[in-house]
């Protein structure tokens, strides 16, 4: 399968091991508001999204972390292409409950807190 998205990690916002540690990463492009950065993984986009639409299976690596989609909101994939914008929910649901969201396979959250760096490279694809 294709990388629909490669992006490297800018900052992490001081709340977002909390919300990590819970399940929940947001991802923002850079320039984000400072009350959206907070909570936020800020990234820069190597290159551009794809305009395809990843699909129910697909990967997510955030550094040595690895998932896979389970579900995959209405309105999810555009803000990434727009604004590059995502909230990723590592809880296993097929159902997303908010239309910006991508929900995908439980992982360790330990790990994850961990691999949430300056420098880590996330892919979806």
């Amino acid at each position: 399968m294709s990388v629909l998205l490669k992006t490297r990690v800018t900052a992490v916002g001081p709340e977002v091991a909390d919300l990590a540690e819970g399940g929940v990463v947001i991802l923002f492009a850079d320039g984000a508001p400072p009350e959206l950065a907070e909570v936020s993984i800020l990234h820069a986009v190597e290159g551009k999204p794809s305009d395809e639409t990843p699909s129910v299976g697909a990967a997510i690596h955030i550094g040595d972390v690895s998932a896979s989609i389970t579900g995959i909101g209405d309105y999810a994939w555009q803000k990434v292409k727009d604004i590059g914008h995502v909230v990723i929910t590592f809880n296993g649901s097929d159902q997303v409950e908010r239309p910006g969201e991508i929900c995908a396979s439980e992982i360790d959250t330990a790990e994850l807190v961990s691999a949430l760096k300056v420098g880590t490279t996330i892919t979806i694809g």
